[in-house]
């Protein structure tokens, strides 16, 4: 029973390693760009424009309505990773009621956030999308929105970041059973979340560079341990990985946080947010246990038969995806540092 259950698990990381692995043809890192408007006057705004540092990003920019005018030279700068512009806006009636646009790379971006601080303190939070490339500025914006939007993002952090799920992919397969697994998920769950309230209320950051390769270390590091378990051998990761996802999970936390830290969101915004936000990283993260959960029920139940070295497509995925990113990466940091 205990061997039929894991050529299942071994068939739907087949899968899942495969798609995940196709995903990294259109996979970027997942950083935000960032939309700031606060208001300065009954009429005017001081405008925040900033993006990742990535040539492709460079026609991108925010669209406003007629009647909008720049009224200050803008201010450009490039800031670590990030691509930065300010300058002064002023039109006709303020922005409340009016739609906020970014057009050019759109495509290519994670997503657009775009914060509106108000001169009485009250804020907005929206989110544009390639779906939604523009949104209406309200003058008494929704709290039901501005959870949703927290919620979406944290969702949709998780699913659209290939490397993270392909470190949940290795744990998954690394794990002997289900009273482990849930040690495990859960120990992962606790460490970024630990990770990810620290970055966000500002007590520490790491920055990208060598965190970006930190977690590509970490998804190297799960290869070799999913061979050893498909040959019979163990290790102390196999032992208790609950231990490696705690560990790991430290470091995927501050990656978790960089769609949030770009907000600036002040003090008391930040305990909702970040509640909220995290919530959406685990219903995200529970979706793909779910699914790969799923896969292995329907494989025992229709008996698919798969070639033998369909099943040891995941190990060799994970471990060169893993490989390739962790080189990526460090030559990315090598580069920084020069």
């Amino acid at each position: 029973m205990i061997g039929r259950a894991a050529r299942s698990l071994r068939r739907a990381a087949a899968l899942a390693a495969a798609l995940l692995g196709a995903a990294l043809l259109h996979a970027h890192e997942l950083q935000p760009a960032l939309l700031e408007l606060t208001q300065t006057g009954a009429d005017s705004y001081r405008v925040l424009w900033k993006t990742p540092a990535r040539a492709d990003l460079r026609d991108a920019h925010p669209s406003f309505p007629p009647g909008a005018r720049v009224t200050s030279e803008p201010v450009r700068v490039v800031v670590s990773d990030s691509y930065i512009e300010e300058y002064t806006l002023t039109g006709p009636g303020g922005r409340d009621g009016k739609s906020v646009a970014v057009t050019g790379s759109i495509a290519s971006l994670f997503d657009v956030l775009v914060r509106v601080v108000r001169l009485d303190g009250t804020t907005q939070v929206l989110r544009l999308t390639p779906a939604t490339p523009a949104v209406t500025i309200e003058a008494a914006p929704s709290r039901w929105r501005q959870a949703l939007t927290f919620l979406r993002l944290g969702l949709d952090h998780i699913l659209m970041g290939v490397d993270h799920l392909l470190f949940v992919l290795g744990l998954l397969m690394i794990v002997r059973d289900r009273w482990m697994l849930l040690k495990t998920i859960t120990a992962f769950t606790v460490a970024h979340s630990i990770t990810l309230g620290i970055a966000t209320l500002g007590w520490a950051r790491a920055p990208a560079p060598p965190l970006n390769a930190a977690i590509a270390l970490s998804i190297l590091f799960l290869g070799p341990e999913m061979v050893r378990v498909k040959r019979g051998e163990t290790s102390l990761a196999i032992r208790y990985p609950w231990i490696v996802a705690f560990a790991f999970g430290l470091l995927h936390g501050f990656g978790f946080a960089s769609g949030l830290t770009a907000l600036g969101l002040s003090r008391g915004e930040i305990p909702l947010a970040l509640l909220l936000f995290n919530v959406g990283v685990e219903l995200g993260q529970l979706f793909f246990v779910a699914v790969i959960l799923l896969l292995i029920r329907s494989f025992r139940l229709l008996e698919i038969r798969w070639s033998r070295w369909a099943e040891w497509l995941p190990p060799y995925v994970v471990g060169s995806l893993g490989a390739y990113w962790t080189l990526q990466r460090t030559w990315l940091l090598v580069t920084a540092l020069r």
